[in-house]
């Protein structure tokens, strides 16, 4: 029997909605946030450290409620002004001077992961102000990291879940659909990187790609309870020509098709982006497309 939806790539059955169902009926007064929490912890739908996947699990039930399928309680607050957008965190005390000089005199460099800490303002506030693509919040597991040399703010970067669907790193891979499903998880997506734009530094951004590629994973087995095998970035070809990939030994494995994530049809929405990938195990490969 076909699924009535998918979501996220589960299917979801008569079955699991006449099981929804039921639990919403058991709890009348029960928040969608706790609906939420108690689906997740029915169908052990948790995170590898133990959280339930709350997010995405309110994403389905929101689904299911629009198309009809569940009556979700009303919301237990909402406002009728248009959310604000947050001002970023300001940065007016990092300094701008120059930095020109080869790597080897700019002095101690340190990649500190701060997501959770007080430094994370401060890298959601470069991002903001200085990448050109700004700072956006993102869904799901993510590390952002502040880079610094001799104690000062050199660098950036943001990493995050990775793509559902990304045909060129899906095949370089060796995906099958059960594989992506399952394993989606041990890659990171590359979302922003930033060298302050008054470091001119030679080779350092390839640098600092070596050291995230040795630093990332362990990184994110202490946050999210699980390693990263792959790591993947986009490519703007209008702004940039992947040299600092390229010389960091990142391979370039195609074209996005430019439709993006929730495009309604075929037709591109946006300029396709090169699309880079780096291993960080050898076996990449066969840990990614493991499914027993």
């Amino acid at each position: 029997m076909d699924p009535l939806l998918r979501y996220r790539g589960r299917p979801v059955a008569a079955t699991d909605v006449s099981f929804i169902g039921q639990l919403i009926a058991e709890h009348p007064d029960a928040s969608r946030r706790a609906l939420s929490h108690k689906l997740c912890e029915a169908w052990g739908w948790m995170q590898p450290n133990g959280a339930p996947c709350d997010v995405v699990c309110r994403g389905l039930l929101l689904a299911l409620h629009r198309a009809g399928h569940i009556t979700l309680p009303p919301p237990q607050w909402c406002s009728s002004k248009p959310r604000a957008r947050r001002p970023p965190p300001p940065v007016d005390d990092v300094s701008t001077l120059p930095l020109v000089a080869p790597l080897r005199d700019i002095g101690p460099v340190t990649i500190q992961q701060v997501r959770r800490t007080p430094a994370e303002a401060l890298v959601i506030g470069l991002l903001a102000r200085y990448h050109y693509l700004g700072y956006v919040q993102p869904v799901g597991e993510h590390l952002k990291y502040l880079v610094t040399a001799g104690g000062r703010p050199i660098a950036c970067f943001a990493w995050s879940s990775a793509a559902l669907h990304l045909s060129p790193r899906d095949r370089h891979v060796g995906w099958s659909s059960a594989g992506r499903q399952k394993n989606l998880r041990l890659v990171a997506y590359q979302s922003r990187f930033l060298i302050l734009p008054w470091v001119k530094v030679p080779h350092l951004a390839s640098h600092l790609l070596g050291r995230m590629a040795r630093q990332l994973s362990a990184d994110w087995e202490r946050v999210y309870a699980h390693p990263i095998y792959f790591t993947e970035t986009f490519v703007d070809p209008s702004r940039y020509r992947g040299t600092c990939y390229r010389a960091a030994n990142w391979t370039y494995l195609g074209m996005t098709s430019g439709r993006g994530k929730d495009a309604p049809t075929r037709t591109p929405t946006r300029p396709p982006k090169m699309v880079f990938g780096y291993p960080l195990v050898a076996d990449f490969q066969r840990r990614l497309c493991a499914v027993g």
